[in-house]
């Protein structure tokens, strides 16, 4: 007689094919091993001098770039624990539009710390309770940090948005800061509405077209299709347009039918009726006084001859979501179908015009007197990576703008915020008693990351750079950072660099608050992967027959 031998434990409770890991070696360090493998990807791509990664997504896209949303957005992480901090940086993206790699490294680096607590023997939970204690601290002496002043700022004067946005947009792009700020900053004020904190980022458009370069890139007041115009009419002014959401064509009808027809006279008949009623359709349009016409569909080519007859300008958009961009710019409303239009749906341009930007022909619809309410910016590259990489740096920008629109207040940039962040939270530590002191000295430790991190990526000696900055600091000097062209350290107001008080909040905030989620976990329990078997990749070699 075979007994069959149950089991006992956690495999009789749980499915078999389960994996269960548990304790401080197995699921702790595992999981702050796999984040910290995570965050030295991103940090060597910190700062204006960061390294570009190469990454082909699972589609075969290659992205060349810096920005560290796109990195870990592209890179598909499997591990937990590391898509934790996944989705710390993609949470500052959004809420900010900037500073993901400072969020993702800064946890990484938390994380190295507690790791060698816990080898010291500290319990994760005294860990955490330190790290609570120090970014609390760290809020509190964020704010007594900010710049005198900053706090009353004109969203709409030039300079001022410049100054802020100039550090946001460097990290991306380095050298070529001063001619995206200039751009970003036009096309941002001629947006911003009355209550600048309804700023929407939607509202300034990006169109790459390759050729030429950054210098000849330009603002257009309006919108920026990548499209000719249907037909011959390349221009109208000051014009009435209708926008038909569906196309302009004949309808078919629902039911099948079949027409018999006997003489020729039957058959010239047929299609002149077909031709007066498509005929109709379009003079009912232009009797309404509309000039432009626009198609969310295919245009037909009867319905385009009619078009050309009533000089009406004909514009194809097939994306949905550039449509409705078209309607909000023109204040019109999209129809079903073709038919006549009321006054009320009818929209209104200052001009459409096709013209050609190297090489390729593009429609400008430009609206000053209305809205305005679009602004795009045509950027010039030579490659389509470099236009991509461009139109991030352009995006950091927009973000930091509307960051700057609910929050002007600003900080001291090029790590000399983080140094006295670690001065003093260093000194805070020695004041508390427990244990967790060593985790808030650990904290103030993990700010030595960002300027080590900026001098070792520009080829510096970091540990001469992070002395001397203890050393500014000590004597009270709470503005000197690293000048990285010089390899030395400054004062940062005679360098004009300045991160926004908003973007280090968040960042150091979404970073301990990944951290601490990290530590919380003591054990791992996964199920058995639903599916059968994998499906064995054919021997190469051999074609499909």
């Amino acid at each position: 007689m075979g007994f069959n031998i149950q089991p006992y434990g956690i495999q009789s409770m749980l499915k078999e094919g389960h994996k269960h890991l548990s304790g401080l070696d197995e699921a702790v360090l595992k999981n702050i091993d796999a984040c910290k493998q995570l965050s030295t990807i991103t940090r060597t791509s910190l700062g204006p001098n960061g390294m570009n990664k190469m990454v082909i997504n699972h589609l075969d896209k290659l992205f060349v770039t810096n920005d560290a949303g796109t990195i870990v957005n592209e890179l598909e992480v499997q591990h937990p624990a590391a898509k934790v901090l996944v989705l710390a940086g993609k949470a500052q993206q959004e809420e900010i539009g900037d500073g993901a790699n400072l969020t993702i490294s800064f946890a990484g680096e938390l994380l190295q710390g507690a790791e060698e607590l816990i080898r010291m023997g500290l319990h994760p939970s005294e860990i955490i309770s330190g790290y609570t204690k120090a970014i609390n601290k760290t809020v509190q002496i964020l704010d007594e940090l900010v710049e005198d002043g900053s706090d009353n700022m004109d969203v709409r004067d030039k300079e001022q948005v410049i100054s802020r946005m100039k550090a946001a947009v460097a990290s991306k792009q380095f050298g070529q800061e001063d001619i995206i700020c200039s751009l970003v900053a036009d096309a941002c004020i001629q947006v911003c509405p009355k209550n600048p904190a309804n700023f929407n980022v939607d509202n300034v458009r990006v169109a790459k077209l390759l050729g030429g370069g950054l210098h000849n890139s330009t603002v257009v007041r309006g919108l920026v299709l990548k499209s000719d115009a249907v037909g011959t009419i390349k221009q109208a002014e000051k014009a009435k347009v209708a926008v038909f959401a569906s196309g302009v064509d004949t309808s078919a009808t629902e039911t099948k039918g079949t027409v018999l027809i006997h003489t020729a006279e039957q058959l010239e008949n047929y299609s002149k009726t077909e031709e007066a009623k498509v005929e109709e359709l379009i003079k009912a349009v232009a009797d309404s006084g509309a000039k432009v016409i626009v198609s969310g569909g295919a245009v037909g080519e009867m319905a385009l001859h009619f078009c050309e007859r009533y000089k009406l300008m004909v514009l194809k958009i097939s994306s949905k979501f550039e449509l409705r961009r078209f309607c909000r710019t023109t204040g019109s409303v999209a129809m079903l179908k073709l038919c006549q239009p009321n006054p009320d749906d009818l929209g209104y341009v200052d001009s459409v015009s096709v013209q050609e930007i190297g090489g390729v022909r593009v429609t400008i619809v430009k609206n000053e007197e209305g809205g305005n309410s679009v602004a795009t910016v045509v950027l010039r590259g030579s490659t389509d990576s470099i236009l991509d990489d461009l139109e991030r740096a352009v995006d950091d920008g927009v973000n930091t703008y509307k960051a700057m629109c609910r929050d002007s207040r600003f900080v001291p940039g090029a790590a000399a915020t983080e140094i006295e962040l670690a001065k003093r939270v260093k000194d805070f530590s020695f004041k508390e008693t427990g244990l967790d002191q060593y985790a808030i000295a650990k904290f103030a430790e993990s700010f030595e990351m960002i300027p080590r991190t900026l001098a070792e990526n520009a080829g510096l000696n970091a540990m001469e750079i992070i002395s001397s900055l203890y050393a500014e600091h000590a004597s009270g000097n709470a503005k000197v950072g690293i000048d990285l062209e010089e390899g030395i350290c400054k004062d940062v107001s005679t360098l004009s660099i300045w991160d926004l008080h908003v973007t280090k909040l968040f960042a150091l905030k979404y970073a301990a608050d990944a951290a601490c989620t990290v530590l919380r976990v003591d054990q791992i329990i996964m199920a058995k992967p639903a599916g059968g078997p994998r499906r064995e990749q054919p021997a190469g070699g051999m074609d499909e027959d």
